[in-house]
Protein backbone atom coordinates (compact mmCIF):
# COMPACT_ATOMS: atom_id res chain seq x y z
CA UNK A 1 0.00 0.00 0.00
CA UNK A 2 2.75 2.39 -0.96
CA UNK A 3 0.54 5.33 -1.96
CA UNK A 4 -1.39 5.46 1.31
CA UNK A 5 0.53 6.94 4.24
CA UNK A 6 1.06 4.48 7.08
CA UNK A 7 0.16 7.15 9.58
CA UNK A 8 -1.86 10.34 9.14
CA UNK A 9 0.47 12.00 11.62
CA UNK A 10 3.12 12.20 8.90
CA UNK A 11 0.92 14.53 6.86
CA UNK A 12 1.24 17.55 9.16
CA UNK A 13 3.77 18.45 11.87
CA UNK A 14 1.18 20.19 14.06
CA UNK A 15 -2.47 19.37 14.48
CA UNK A 16 -2.31 15.95 12.81
CA UNK A 17 0.35 14.78 15.31
CA UNK A 18 -1.85 15.74 18.24
CA UNK A 19 -4.90 14.20 16.57
CA UNK A 20 -3.76 11.14 14.61
CA UNK A 21 -7.20 10.61 13.08
CA UNK A 22 -7.53 14.16 11.75
CA UNK A 23 -6.77 13.46 8.07
CA UNK A 24 -8.59 10.08 7.88
CA UNK A 25 -11.66 11.68 9.49
CA UNK A 26 -11.42 14.59 7.05
CA UNK A 27 -11.28 12.05 4.20
CA UNK A 28 -14.34 10.28 5.63
CA UNK A 29 -16.26 13.55 5.91
CA UNK A 30 -15.38 14.49 2.32
CA UNK A 31 -16.43 11.01 1.20
CA UNK A 32 -19.76 11.38 3.00
CA UNK A 33 -20.40 14.65 1.18
CA UNK A 34 -19.35 13.27 -2.23
CA UNK A 35 -21.31 10.02 -1.97
CA UNK A 36 -24.23 11.63 -0.17
CA UNK A 37 -24.73 14.36 -2.76
CA UNK A 38 -24.32 11.79 -5.54
CA UNK A 39 -27.87 10.55 -4.86
CA UNK A 40 -29.11 13.92 -6.12
CA UNK A 41 -26.71 13.83 -9.09
CA UNK A 42 -27.71 10.29 -10.10
CA UNK A 43 -31.43 11.03 -9.83
CA UNK A 44 -31.01 13.98 -12.17
CA UNK A 45 -28.93 11.93 -14.59
CA UNK A 46 -31.72 9.41 -15.09
CA UNK A 47 -33.65 12.07 -17.03
CA UNK A 48 -31.00 11.77 -19.76
CA UNK A 49 -29.90 8.11 -19.77
CA UNK A 50 -31.41 4.66 -19.20
CA UNK A 51 -30.88 3.35 -15.67
CA UNK A 52 -28.82 0.18 -16.27
CA UNK A 53 -26.71 1.77 -19.00
CA UNK A 54 -25.94 4.58 -16.56
CA UNK A 55 -25.12 2.00 -13.88
CA UNK A 56 -22.72 0.23 -16.24
CA UNK A 57 -20.90 3.44 -17.20
CA UNK A 58 -20.60 4.64 -13.59
CA UNK A 59 -18.91 1.41 -12.53
CA UNK A 60 -16.82 0.31 -15.53
CA UNK A 61 -15.12 3.67 -16.12
CA UNK A 62 -14.06 4.28 -12.48
CA UNK A 63 -12.86 0.67 -12.35
CA UNK A 64 -10.62 1.32 -15.36
CA UNK A 65 -9.21 4.44 -13.66
CA UNK A 66 -8.43 2.42 -10.52
CA UNK A 67 -6.80 -0.33 -12.61
CA UNK A 68 -4.59 2.28 -14.32
CA UNK A 69 -3.62 3.52 -10.87
CA UNK A 70 -2.42 0.10 -9.68
CA UNK A 71 0.96 0.00 -11.51
CA UNK A 72 1.54 3.68 -10.74
CA UNK A 73 1.42 2.86 -7.02
CA UNK A 74 3.55 -0.28 -7.26
CA UNK A 75 0.64 -2.72 -7.08
CA UNK A 76 0.06 -5.75 -9.25
CA UNK A 77 -2.45 -5.64 -12.09
CA UNK A 78 -3.05 -9.37 -11.75
CA UNK A 79 -6.73 -10.02 -10.93
CA UNK A 80 -7.69 -11.90 -7.76
CA UNK A 81 -8.81 -15.54 -8.14
CA UNK A 82 -11.84 -15.50 -10.45
CA UNK A 83 -13.89 -17.82 -8.22
CA UNK A 84 -13.53 -15.23 -5.46
CA UNK A 85 -13.74 -11.89 -7.25
CA UNK A 86 -16.54 -12.70 -9.73
CA UNK A 87 -19.21 -13.52 -7.09
CA UNK A 88 -18.00 -10.49 -5.15
CA UNK A 89 -18.48 -8.27 -8.21
CA UNK A 90 -21.93 -9.72 -8.90
CA UNK A 91 -23.06 -8.97 -5.34
CA UNK A 92 -21.15 -5.86 -4.33
CA UNK A 93 -21.33 -4.04 -7.67
CA UNK A 94 -23.87 -5.59 -10.07
CA UNK A 95 -26.59 -6.23 -7.48
CA UNK A 96 -25.89 -3.16 -5.41
CA UNK A 97 -25.69 -0.67 -8.31
CA UNK A 98 -28.24 -2.36 -10.59
CA UNK A 99 -31.03 -2.50 -8.02
CA UNK A 100 -30.11 0.99 -6.81
CA UNK A 101 -30.48 2.46 -10.32
CA UNK A 102 -33.85 0.75 -10.79
CA UNK A 103 -34.98 2.16 -7.45
CA UNK A 104 -33.87 5.69 -8.32
CA UNK A 105 -35.72 5.49 -11.62
CA UNK A 106 -39.13 5.68 -9.91
CA UNK A 107 -38.30 6.43 -6.27
CA UNK A 108 -37.21 9.56 -4.43
CA UNK A 109 -33.45 10.08 -4.14
CA UNK A 110 -33.41 10.72 -0.38
CA UNK A 111 -35.63 7.78 0.51
CA UNK A 112 -33.64 5.48 -1.79
CA UNK A 113 -30.41 6.55 -0.06
CA UNK A 114 -31.81 5.67 3.37
CA UNK A 115 -33.20 2.29 2.25
CA UNK A 116 -29.98 1.29 0.47
CA UNK A 117 -27.99 2.21 3.57
CA UNK A 118 -29.90 -0.29 5.65
CA UNK A 119 -26.97 -2.41 4.45
CA UNK A 120 -25.21 -2.50 7.87
CA UNK A 121 -28.40 -3.92 9.40
CA UNK A 122 -28.68 -6.69 6.79
CA UNK A 123 -24.97 -7.30 7.30
CA UNK A 124 -25.55 -7.89 11.03
CA UNK A 125 -28.38 -10.31 10.30
CA UNK A 126 -26.42 -12.20 7.64
CA UNK A 127 -23.35 -12.39 9.88
CA UNK A 128 -25.56 -13.90 12.57
CA UNK A 129 -26.84 -16.60 10.20
CA UNK A 130 -23.80 -17.25 7.99
CA UNK A 131 -20.77 -16.37 10.14
CA UNK A 132 -22.44 -17.32 13.46
CA UNK A 133 -21.65 -13.93 14.99
CA UNK A 134 -24.05 -13.56 17.92
CA UNK A 135 -26.05 -10.35 18.07
CA UNK A 136 -26.29 -8.29 21.24
CA UNK A 137 -29.60 -7.12 22.68
CA UNK A 138 -28.90 -3.64 21.38
CA UNK A 139 -28.37 -5.01 17.86
CA UNK A 140 -31.65 -6.96 18.01
CA UNK A 141 -33.33 -3.75 19.17
CA UNK A 142 -31.77 -1.90 16.22
CA UNK A 143 -33.14 -4.51 13.82
CA UNK A 144 -36.60 -4.22 15.38
CA UNK A 145 -36.59 -0.43 15.09
CA UNK A 146 -35.38 -0.72 11.49
CA UNK A 147 -38.22 -3.13 10.72
CA UNK A 148 -40.79 -0.58 11.86
CA UNK A 149 -38.95 2.12 9.91
CA UNK A 150 -38.99 -0.04 6.78
CA UNK A 151 -42.74 -0.51 7.11
CA UNK A 152 -43.25 3.26 7.13
CA UNK A 153 -40.79 3.73 4.25
CA UNK A 154 -42.29 1.01 2.03
CA UNK A 155 -45.80 2.25 2.88
CA UNK A 156 -47.82 -0.50 1.14
CA UNK A 157 -50.79 1.86 0.90
CA UNK A 158 -48.92 4.16 -1.54
CA UNK A 159 -49.22 1.97 -4.67
CA UNK A 160 -47.16 -0.54 -6.63
CA UNK A 161 -44.63 1.95 -8.11
CA UNK A 162 -43.58 3.24 -4.70
CA UNK A 163 -43.43 -0.30 -3.30
CA UNK A 164 -41.33 -1.45 -6.25
CA UNK A 165 -38.82 1.38 -5.80
CA UNK A 166 -38.55 0.63 -2.07
CA UNK A 167 -38.04 -3.10 -2.63
CA UNK A 168 -35.33 -2.49 -5.24
CA UNK A 169 -33.55 -0.17 -2.78
CA UNK A 170 -33.73 -2.83 -0.06
CA UNK A 171 -32.42 -5.47 -2.49
CA UNK A 172 -29.55 -3.11 -3.30
CA UNK A 173 -28.59 -2.92 0.39
CA UNK A 174 -29.02 -6.69 0.81
CA UNK A 175 -26.78 -7.62 -2.13
CA UNK A 176 -24.19 -5.11 -0.92
CA UNK A 177 -24.28 -6.77 2.49
CA UNK A 178 -24.05 -10.19 0.80
CA UNK A 179 -20.87 -9.05 -0.94
CA UNK A 180 -19.39 -8.00 2.39
CA UNK A 181 -20.24 -11.41 3.88
CA UNK A 182 -18.62 -13.14 0.90
CA UNK A 183 -15.53 -10.96 1.32
CA UNK A 184 -15.33 -11.64 5.05
CA UNK A 185 -15.90 -15.40 4.71
CA UNK A 186 -13.55 -16.12 1.82
CA UNK A 187 -11.26 -13.09 1.48
CA UNK A 188 -9.05 -14.16 4.39
CA UNK A 189 -7.94 -17.19 2.35
CA UNK A 190 -5.98 -14.91 0.03
CA UNK A 191 -3.44 -12.19 0.60
CA UNK A 192 -5.05 -9.51 -1.53
CA UNK A 193 -4.60 -5.78 -1.93
CA UNK A 194 -7.84 -3.92 -1.19
CA UNK A 195 -7.46 -1.46 -4.07
CA UNK A 196 -6.78 -4.32 -6.51
CA UNK A 197 -9.84 -6.25 -5.31
CA UNK A 198 -12.02 -3.12 -5.44
CA UNK A 199 -11.01 -2.31 -9.02
CA UNK A 200 -11.47 -5.84 -10.38
CA UNK A 201 -14.78 -6.54 -8.65
CA UNK A 202 -16.10 -3.20 -9.94
CA UNK A 203 -15.02 -4.10 -13.47
CA UNK A 204 -16.61 -7.58 -13.42
CA UNK A 205 -19.75 -6.23 -11.76
CA UNK A 206 -19.94 -3.36 -14.24
CA UNK A 207 -19.80 -5.73 -17.20
CA UNK A 208 -22.57 -7.80 -15.59
CA UNK A 209 -24.72 -4.64 -15.43
CA UNK A 210 -23.83 -3.90 -19.06
CA UNK A 211 -24.96 -7.39 -20.06
CA UNK A 212 -28.24 -6.93 -18.18
CA UNK A 213 -28.73 -3.53 -19.81
CA UNK A 214 -28.23 -5.05 -23.26
CA UNK A 215 -31.03 -7.57 -22.70
CA UNK A 216 -33.39 -5.64 -20.42
CA UNK A 217 -33.27 -1.97 -21.47
CA UNK A 218 -33.18 -0.19 -24.82
CA UNK A 219 -30.25 2.17 -25.14
CA UNK A 220 -31.25 5.75 -24.44
CA UNK A 221 -28.99 8.75 -23.83
CA UNK A 222 -29.31 12.46 -24.52
CA UNK A 223 -25.77 13.82 -24.52
CA UNK A 224 -26.56 17.12 -22.85
CA UNK A 225 -23.99 19.13 -20.84
CA UNK A 226 -25.88 18.01 -17.75
CA UNK A 227 -25.34 14.33 -18.58
CA UNK A 228 -21.62 14.91 -19.15
CA UNK A 229 -21.46 16.57 -15.72
CA UNK A 230 -23.33 13.64 -14.12
CA UNK A 231 -20.97 11.10 -15.71
CA UNK A 232 -17.89 13.12 -14.72
CA UNK A 233 -19.11 13.36 -11.12
CA UNK A 234 -19.76 9.61 -10.95
CA UNK A 235 -16.51 8.60 -12.65
CA UNK A 236 -14.03 10.94 -10.91
CA UNK A 237 -15.14 12.53 -7.59
CA UNK A 238 -17.70 9.91 -6.51
CA UNK A 239 -16.03 7.07 -8.40
CA UNK A 240 -12.25 6.73 -8.41
CA UNK A 241 -11.54 9.48 -5.83
CA UNK A 242 -14.36 8.26 -3.58
CA UNK A 243 -12.97 4.74 -3.42
CA UNK A 244 -9.46 6.04 -2.71
CA UNK A 245 -10.83 8.16 0.15
CA UNK A 246 -12.72 5.14 1.51
CA UNK A 247 -9.67 2.86 1.36
CA UNK A 248 -7.52 5.53 3.02
CA UNK A 249 -10.07 6.06 5.82
CA UNK A 250 -10.57 2.32 6.28
CA UNK A 251 -6.84 1.71 6.65
CA UNK A 252 -6.26 4.57 9.06
CA UNK A 253 -9.38 4.61 11.25
CA UNK A 254 -10.84 2.11 13.70
CA UNK A 255 -13.74 0.28 12.07
CA UNK A 256 -16.23 1.85 14.48
CA UNK A 257 -15.28 5.34 13.20
CA UNK A 258 -15.32 4.37 9.53
CA UNK A 259 -18.77 2.87 10.04
CA UNK A 260 -20.23 6.25 10.91
CA UNK A 261 -19.88 7.13 7.22
CA UNK A 262 -22.95 4.95 6.73
CA UNK A 263 -24.92 7.56 8.71
CA UNK A 264 -23.48 10.64 7.02
CA UNK A 265 -24.07 9.51 3.42
CA UNK A 266 -27.85 8.93 3.52
CA UNK A 267 -28.29 12.00 5.74
CA UNK A 268 -26.58 14.17 3.10
CA UNK A 269 -28.66 12.41 0.43
CA UNK A 270 -31.95 13.21 2.18
CA UNK A 271 -30.94 16.84 2.85
CA UNK A 272 -29.62 17.36 -0.69
CA UNK A 273 -32.75 15.88 -2.28
CA UNK A 274 -34.91 18.05 -0.02
CA UNK A 275 -33.04 21.26 -0.94
CA UNK A 276 -32.28 20.69 -4.63
CA UNK A 277 -35.03 18.35 -5.84
CA UNK A 278 -37.81 19.50 -3.57
CA UNK A 279 -38.29 15.96 -2.23
CA UNK A 280 -39.95 16.84 1.05
CA UNK A 281 -40.61 13.58 2.92
CA UNK A 282 -44.20 13.03 4.00
CA UNK A 283 -44.99 12.31 7.67
CA UNK A 284 -44.77 8.52 7.26
CA UNK A 285 -41.56 8.69 5.23
CA UNK A 286 -40.02 11.10 7.75
CA UNK A 287 -40.84 8.75 10.64
CA UNK A 288 -39.34 5.86 8.66
CA UNK A 289 -36.14 7.81 7.90
CA UNK A 290 -35.70 8.79 11.56
CA UNK A 291 -36.28 5.21 12.75
CA UNK A 292 -33.83 3.71 10.25
CA UNK A 293 -31.11 6.28 11.03
CA UNK A 294 -31.70 5.59 14.74
CA UNK A 295 -31.32 1.86 14.09
CA UNK A 296 -28.06 2.47 12.20
CA UNK A 297 -26.74 4.58 15.08
CA UNK A 298 -27.67 1.85 17.58
CA UNK A 299 -25.93 -0.81 15.50
CA UNK A 300 -22.77 1.29 15.30
CA UNK A 301 -22.80 1.96 19.04
CA UNK A 302 -23.21 -1.78 19.61
CA UNK A 303 -20.18 -2.44 17.46
CA UNK A 304 -18.27 0.25 19.34
CA UNK A 305 -18.96 -1.37 22.72
CA UNK A 306 -18.05 -4.83 21.43
CA UNK A 307 -14.67 -6.18 22.56
CA UNK A 308 -13.91 -6.91 18.93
Amino acid sequence: MSSIPDSPAAASPGTARRHPYFWPLAALMLLGLLWGYNWVVMKGGLNDIAALWFGALRTILPAILLLLLLPLTGRSLKPPPIHYVLPLGLLQTAGFVGFMMWSLQTGAAGETAVLVFTMPLWLMLMAHGVLHERLSRRQWLALGIAGVGLFFMIAPWRGHLAIGASLFAILSGMTWAGGSIWQKKFGARYRLDLLNVTAWQMLFGGFAILLAAFFLEPWHAEWTPHLWWVLFYNIVPAGALGWLLWIYALHNLPTRFAGFGSLLIPSVGVLGAWIQLGERPGPFELVGIILILTALLLSLLSRRSSPR
